[in-house]
């Protein structure tokens, strides 16, 4: 029996329930519908010594990305210098803002 003033552990992917892993249904709605339903990305419970962690937090924020867009770039690159980056991989998505419409390709004069 839990204590319900404790806070819960983290979840252990074999006891894990549903909204955990592999088969997981959106918080938004179902498994139908939702940011994650729609770009098809798998979800990873990934244990890291803390100063590794660490370092992969510090090298990720050196080239403006999060710490999880910093691994997934290392394990795609990782995969394609092996030769074994598939085929069907889809390009990691950009995030940001989106280009403006009205830029042009030459810079504004300057005076």
């Amino acid at each position: 029996m839990t204590d319900p003033g404790r806070a819960p552990r983290a979840a252990d992917p074999e006891t894990a329930g549903p909204d955990v892993g592999e088969g997981a249904e959106d918080a938004a709605g179902g498994a139908g519908g939702g940011r994650r339903a729609r770009q098809g990305r798998k979800q990873v419970l990934l244990r890291l010594d803390p100063a590794v962690h660490d370092a992969l937090a510090a090298w990720a924020a050196a080239e403006l990305r999060s710490t999880n867009a910093q691994i997934e770039f290392l394990l795609r690159r990782a995969l394609a210098d092996a030769g074994r980056l598939p085929s069907a991989a889809r390009p990691i998505p950009r995030r940001g803002r989106p280009p403006r419409a009205d830029r042009t390709a030459e810079p504004p004069p300057t005076s």
